[in-house]
Protein backbone atom coordinates (compact mmCIF):
# COMPACT_ATOMS: atom_id res chain seq x y z
CA UNK A 1 0.00 0.00 0.00
CA UNK A 2 1.12 3.59 -0.53
CA UNK A 3 1.87 5.70 2.12
CA UNK A 4 0.78 9.46 2.61
CA UNK A 5 2.46 11.97 4.19
CA UNK A 6 2.21 16.19 4.29
CA UNK A 7 4.80 17.86 2.08
CA UNK A 8 6.17 21.29 2.22
CA UNK A 9 7.51 22.85 -1.08
CA UNK A 10 10.71 24.59 0.76
CA UNK A 11 13.51 24.05 0.33
CA UNK A 12 14.16 21.76 -2.08
CA UNK A 13 12.39 24.31 -4.98
CA UNK A 14 11.33 27.35 -3.76
CA UNK A 15 8.69 29.81 -6.15
CA UNK A 16 9.20 33.25 -6.48
CA UNK A 17 6.91 35.57 -8.01
CA UNK A 18 7.44 36.79 -11.74
CA UNK A 19 5.35 38.41 -14.59
CA UNK A 20 6.00 35.61 -17.71
CA UNK A 21 3.08 35.87 -20.17
CA UNK A 22 1.86 32.57 -18.84
CA UNK A 23 2.03 32.93 -15.11
CA UNK A 24 3.93 30.45 -14.42
CA UNK A 25 6.37 30.13 -11.29
CA UNK A 26 9.98 30.08 -11.66
CA UNK A 27 11.97 27.62 -9.23
CA UNK A 28 15.54 27.00 -8.22
CA UNK A 29 16.71 23.93 -7.61
CA UNK A 30 18.17 22.42 -4.17
CA UNK A 31 19.16 18.89 -3.82
CA UNK A 32 18.85 16.62 -0.68
CA UNK A 33 20.45 17.92 1.91
CA UNK A 34 23.23 15.37 1.96
CA UNK A 35 23.76 15.73 -1.90
CA UNK A 36 27.38 15.60 -3.27
CA UNK A 37 26.65 18.74 -5.96
CA UNK A 38 25.09 22.04 -5.83
CA UNK A 39 23.75 24.08 -8.20
CA UNK A 40 26.26 25.75 -10.55
CA UNK A 41 25.56 29.50 -10.30
CA UNK A 42 26.17 30.66 -14.31
CA UNK A 43 25.63 28.08 -17.07
CA UNK A 44 26.30 29.07 -20.35
CA UNK A 45 25.30 27.66 -23.98
CA UNK A 46 28.34 25.78 -25.90
CA UNK A 47 30.77 28.56 -27.60
CA UNK A 48 28.83 29.63 -31.11
CA UNK A 49 26.01 27.56 -30.61
CA UNK A 50 22.90 28.34 -32.59
CA UNK A 51 19.51 26.99 -32.46
CA UNK A 52 18.63 24.76 -35.57
CA UNK A 53 15.83 25.59 -37.37
CA UNK A 54 12.57 22.81 -36.54
CA UNK A 55 12.91 20.21 -39.59
CA UNK A 56 9.09 18.55 -39.26
CA UNK A 57 9.76 14.12 -39.76
CA UNK A 58 13.00 14.03 -40.28
CA UNK A 59 15.44 11.80 -38.48
CA UNK A 60 19.38 12.68 -38.67
CA UNK A 61 21.29 9.90 -39.91
CA UNK A 62 23.34 8.77 -36.90
CA UNK A 63 19.75 8.86 -35.01
CA UNK A 64 17.69 6.42 -37.26
CA UNK A 65 18.59 3.54 -34.76
CA UNK A 66 17.61 5.49 -31.29
CA UNK A 67 14.44 6.85 -32.82
CA UNK A 68 13.56 2.97 -34.06
CA UNK A 69 14.35 1.67 -31.43
CA UNK A 70 11.92 4.25 -28.20
CA UNK A 71 9.29 3.48 -31.66
CA UNK A 72 8.88 0.01 -30.77
CA UNK A 73 7.07 1.16 -27.55
CA UNK A 74 3.95 2.25 -29.80
CA UNK A 75 3.81 -1.63 -30.24
CA UNK A 76 3.10 -2.90 -27.05
CA UNK A 77 1.84 -0.04 -25.53
CA UNK A 78 -0.96 1.02 -28.45
CA UNK A 79 -2.40 4.63 -28.07
CA UNK A 80 -1.82 4.89 -24.59
CA UNK A 81 -0.36 8.33 -24.09
CA UNK A 82 -0.52 9.45 -27.73
CA UNK A 83 -4.08 10.66 -27.46
CA UNK A 84 -5.53 12.79 -24.45
CA UNK A 85 -8.89 12.68 -22.21
CA UNK A 86 -11.61 12.44 -24.08
CA UNK A 87 -10.09 13.09 -27.22
CA UNK A 88 -12.21 13.33 -30.55
CA UNK A 89 -11.41 14.12 -33.90
CA UNK A 90 -13.13 15.46 -37.31
CA UNK A 91 -12.30 16.27 -40.73
CA UNK A 92 -12.81 19.65 -42.09
CA UNK A 93 -11.63 21.37 -45.06
CA UNK A 94 -8.63 23.42 -44.15
CA UNK A 95 -10.97 26.93 -45.02
CA UNK A 96 -12.75 26.38 -41.58
CA UNK A 97 -9.29 26.45 -39.58
CA UNK A 98 -7.92 30.09 -39.09
CA UNK A 99 -4.46 30.28 -39.88
CA UNK A 100 -3.63 30.98 -36.41
CA UNK A 101 -4.77 28.12 -34.97
CA UNK A 102 -3.06 24.76 -34.70
CA UNK A 103 -4.67 21.85 -36.77
CA UNK A 104 -2.62 19.04 -38.92
CA UNK A 105 -3.18 18.99 -42.63
CA UNK A 106 -3.33 17.40 -45.27
CA UNK A 107 -4.52 17.18 -49.07
CA UNK A 108 -6.61 20.17 -48.47
CA UNK A 109 -8.25 18.90 -45.36
CA UNK A 110 -7.28 19.37 -41.29
CA UNK A 111 -8.16 17.52 -38.09
CA UNK A 112 -10.41 19.49 -36.15
CA UNK A 113 -9.01 17.92 -32.63
CA UNK A 114 -10.88 18.31 -29.08
CA UNK A 115 -10.64 16.90 -25.61
CA UNK A 116 -12.49 16.46 -22.49
CA UNK A 117 -9.65 17.29 -19.63
CA UNK A 118 -10.06 17.46 -15.76
CA UNK A 119 -9.42 20.23 -13.22
CA UNK A 120 -5.94 21.74 -13.48
CA UNK A 121 -3.40 22.00 -10.92
CA UNK A 122 -2.31 25.49 -9.68
CA UNK A 123 1.42 24.00 -9.58
CA UNK A 124 2.67 20.98 -11.29
CA UNK A 125 2.89 17.69 -10.17
CA UNK A 126 6.13 16.23 -8.81
CA UNK A 127 7.26 13.00 -9.43
CA UNK A 128 10.69 11.45 -9.08
CA UNK A 129 11.17 8.39 -11.01
CA UNK A 130 14.03 7.51 -13.97
CA UNK A 131 13.35 6.47 -17.47
CA UNK A 132 14.18 2.55 -17.58
CA UNK A 133 11.57 1.60 -15.02
CA UNK A 134 8.12 0.03 -15.93
CA UNK A 135 6.42 0.99 -12.83
CA UNK A 136 7.18 4.92 -13.78
CA UNK A 137 6.53 4.74 -17.62
CA UNK A 138 3.31 3.87 -16.15
CA UNK A 139 2.76 6.88 -14.38
CA UNK A 140 4.26 8.99 -17.38
CA UNK A 141 1.53 7.62 -19.53
CA UNK A 142 -1.32 8.78 -17.24
CA UNK A 143 0.24 12.24 -16.93
CA UNK A 144 0.04 12.19 -20.90
CA UNK A 145 -3.32 11.03 -20.86
CA UNK A 146 -4.32 13.76 -18.17
CA UNK A 147 -2.25 16.34 -20.12
CA UNK A 148 -0.48 17.59 -16.79
CA UNK A 149 2.15 19.39 -16.28
CA UNK A 150 5.06 18.01 -14.09
CA UNK A 151 7.60 18.73 -12.35
CA UNK A 152 10.66 15.97 -13.09
CA UNK A 153 13.10 14.94 -10.78
CA UNK A 154 15.64 12.26 -12.46
CA UNK A 155 16.82 9.83 -10.00
CA UNK A 156 18.97 7.52 -12.15
CA UNK A 157 21.44 5.05 -10.84
CA UNK A 158 24.20 6.33 -8.70
CA UNK A 159 22.49 9.64 -8.82
CA UNK A 160 24.14 11.84 -5.86
CA UNK A 161 20.71 14.42 -5.71
CA UNK A 162 17.73 13.10 -6.00
CA UNK A 163 17.72 9.51 -4.99
CA UNK A 164 18.68 10.81 -1.05
CA UNK A 165 16.30 13.16 -1.67
CA UNK A 166 13.09 10.57 -2.13
CA UNK A 167 14.57 8.62 1.27
CA UNK A 168 14.30 12.19 3.51
CA UNK A 169 10.97 12.53 2.52
CA UNK A 170 9.35 9.14 2.00
CA UNK A 171 12.03 7.35 4.39
CA UNK A 172 12.63 5.06 1.46
CA UNK A 173 14.27 4.51 -2.03
CA UNK A 174 11.34 3.68 -4.33
CA UNK A 175 10.33 4.73 -7.92
CA UNK A 176 8.18 6.63 -8.75
CA UNK A 177 7.56 8.85 -5.83
CA UNK A 178 4.70 11.45 -6.02
CA UNK A 179 4.10 14.63 -4.22
CA UNK A 180 1.47 17.14 -5.03
CA UNK A 181 2.52 20.70 -3.98
CA UNK A 182 -1.41 21.42 -4.33
CA UNK A 183 -2.89 19.20 -2.05
CA UNK A 184 0.29 18.06 0.21
CA UNK A 185 -0.01 14.15 -1.04
CA UNK A 186 2.63 11.98 -1.70
CA UNK A 187 2.92 8.63 -2.14
CA UNK A 188 4.38 5.30 -3.43
CA UNK A 189 3.28 3.03 -6.22
CA UNK A 190 2.42 3.67 -9.57
CA UNK A 191 -0.73 2.16 -8.98
CA UNK A 192 -1.93 4.54 -6.35
CA UNK A 193 -0.71 7.47 -8.39
CA UNK A 194 -2.36 6.83 -11.09
CA UNK A 195 -5.75 6.00 -9.06
CA UNK A 196 -5.11 9.34 -7.31
CA UNK A 197 -4.45 11.39 -10.15
CA UNK A 198 -7.30 10.21 -12.40
CA UNK A 199 -9.52 10.85 -9.21
CA UNK A 200 -8.31 14.44 -8.57
CA UNK A 201 -7.27 15.80 -12.30
CA UNK A 202 -9.38 13.33 -14.59
CA UNK A 203 -12.84 11.85 -14.38
CA UNK A 204 -12.56 9.44 -12.07
CA UNK A 205 -11.69 6.17 -14.40
CA UNK A 206 -8.46 4.34 -14.82
CA UNK A 207 -7.45 3.97 -18.81
CA UNK A 208 -8.07 0.31 -19.57
CA UNK A 209 -4.57 -0.29 -20.80
CA UNK A 210 -3.02 1.19 -17.20
CA UNK A 211 -5.55 -1.17 -15.16
CA UNK A 212 -4.24 -4.60 -16.45
CA UNK A 213 -2.44 -5.30 -13.36
CA UNK A 214 0.65 -7.54 -14.31
CA UNK A 215 -0.53 -7.53 -17.91
CA UNK A 216 0.55 -3.86 -18.09
CA UNK A 217 3.30 -3.91 -15.97
CA UNK A 218 4.77 -6.83 -18.61
CA UNK A 219 4.03 -4.52 -21.61
CA UNK A 220 5.36 -1.57 -19.95
CA UNK A 221 8.61 -3.43 -19.60
CA UNK A 222 8.57 -5.00 -23.47
CA UNK A 223 7.64 -1.05 -24.55
CA UNK A 224 11.25 -0.50 -23.27
CA UNK A 225 13.15 -3.17 -25.27
CA UNK A 226 14.21 -1.31 -27.83
CA UNK A 227 16.23 1.45 -25.76
CA UNK A 228 18.16 -1.43 -23.55
CA UNK A 229 18.47 0.63 -20.29
CA UNK A 230 18.97 4.07 -21.73
CA UNK A 231 17.67 6.81 -19.20
CA UNK A 232 18.53 4.74 -15.95
CA UNK A 233 22.19 5.42 -15.14
CA UNK A 234 23.89 8.71 -13.83
CA UNK A 235 26.22 10.54 -15.87
CA UNK A 236 27.71 13.01 -13.64
CA UNK A 237 26.99 16.58 -14.80
CA UNK A 238 26.07 20.04 -13.40
CA UNK A 239 23.19 20.78 -11.45
CA UNK A 240 21.21 23.66 -13.01
CA UNK A 241 20.40 26.70 -10.71
CA UNK A 242 16.38 26.33 -12.16
CA UNK A 243 14.72 23.42 -13.94
CA UNK A 244 14.72 22.97 -17.56
CA UNK A 245 11.70 22.89 -19.52
CA UNK A 246 10.41 20.62 -22.41
CA UNK A 247 7.30 20.24 -24.37
CA UNK A 248 6.89 16.74 -24.96
CA UNK A 249 4.75 13.63 -24.40
CA UNK A 250 5.60 10.43 -23.45
CA UNK A 251 4.55 8.25 -26.67
CA UNK A 252 6.79 10.47 -29.05
CA UNK A 253 10.18 8.58 -29.75
CA UNK A 254 11.80 11.78 -30.81
CA UNK A 255 10.81 13.06 -26.83
CA UNK A 256 11.93 9.89 -25.71
CA UNK A 257 15.21 10.22 -26.56
CA UNK A 258 15.66 13.71 -24.75
CA UNK A 259 13.87 12.57 -21.96
CA UNK A 260 16.48 9.64 -21.65
CA UNK A 261 19.73 12.16 -21.41
CA UNK A 262 17.78 14.33 -19.21
CA UNK A 263 17.67 11.68 -16.97
CA UNK A 264 20.82 10.10 -17.15
CA UNK A 265 22.65 13.72 -16.36
CA UNK A 266 19.92 14.12 -13.18
CA UNK A 267 18.98 17.36 -14.40
CA UNK A 268 15.58 18.33 -13.03
CA UNK A 269 12.46 19.66 -16.10
CA UNK A 270 8.93 20.86 -16.30
CA UNK A 271 7.22 18.50 -18.85
CA UNK A 272 4.75 20.63 -20.99
CA UNK A 273 3.04 17.35 -22.00
CA UNK A 274 1.19 17.74 -24.89
CA UNK A 275 -0.03 14.77 -26.48
CA UNK A 276 -2.66 14.52 -29.31
CA UNK A 277 -5.57 16.55 -28.10
CA UNK A 278 -3.99 19.03 -25.83
CA UNK A 279 -4.53 22.44 -25.70
CA UNK A 280 -0.74 23.15 -24.78
CA UNK A 281 -0.61 22.35 -28.90
CA UNK A 282 -2.70 25.96 -29.31
CA UNK A 283 -0.06 27.64 -26.86
CA UNK A 284 3.03 26.24 -27.54
CA UNK A 285 1.71 26.91 -31.78
CA UNK A 286 1.10 30.56 -30.96
CA UNK A 287 4.30 31.07 -29.12
CA UNK A 288 6.99 30.37 -31.53
CA UNK A 289 4.97 29.87 -34.41
CA UNK A 290 4.94 26.41 -34.68
CA UNK A 291 4.20 23.25 -33.11
CA UNK A 292 6.88 20.38 -33.20
CA UNK A 293 8.04 18.14 -30.15
CA UNK A 294 10.25 17.90 -28.19
CA UNK A 295 10.83 21.67 -28.02
CA UNK A 296 13.57 23.10 -25.48
CA UNK A 297 13.71 25.97 -23.41
CA UNK A 298 16.73 26.41 -20.71
CA UNK A 299 16.19 29.40 -18.44
CA UNK A 300 19.69 28.84 -17.11
CA UNK A 301 20.92 30.18 -20.87
CA UNK A 302 17.97 31.56 -22.17
CA UNK A 303 18.48 29.01 -24.96
CA UNK A 304 15.16 27.28 -26.96
CA UNK A 305 15.36 25.25 -29.65
CA UNK A 306 13.51 21.99 -31.78
CA UNK A 307 14.85 18.85 -33.01
CA UNK A 308 15.26 15.87 -30.36
CA UNK A 309 19.35 15.25 -32.41
CA UNK A 310 20.57 18.40 -31.46
CA UNK A 311 18.77 19.15 -28.30
CA UNK A 312 20.93 15.92 -26.82
CA UNK A 313 23.75 17.27 -28.18
CA UNK A 314 23.38 20.79 -26.62
CA UNK A 315 22.08 18.84 -23.18
CA UNK A 316 25.53 16.96 -23.30
CA UNK A 317 27.78 20.00 -24.15
CA UNK A 318 26.14 22.42 -21.62
CA UNK A 319 25.74 19.95 -18.52
CA UNK A 320 27.65 16.98 -18.68
CA UNK A 321 31.29 16.96 -16.71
Amino acid sequence: MAGTLNFTLAPYFRPVSTRRETNDRVFFVRASTNASETPVTSISAPPNFKAPQPKPFSVRPDKIFDILGASLALLFRLTTSVLVSGYSVTVVPESEIPSDQYALGFAGFKLKESSKLGPRPEKPIEIYEFESCPFCRKVREIVAVLDLDVLYYPCPRNGPNFRPKVSQMGGKQQFPYMVDPNTGVSMYESDDIIKYLVGKYGDGNVPLLLSLGLLTTLTEGFAMIGRMGKGSSYTPSKLPPKPLEIWAYEASPFCKVVREVLVELELPHILHSCARGSPKRQILYQKVGHFQVPYLEDPNTGVEMFESAEIVDYLRATYAL
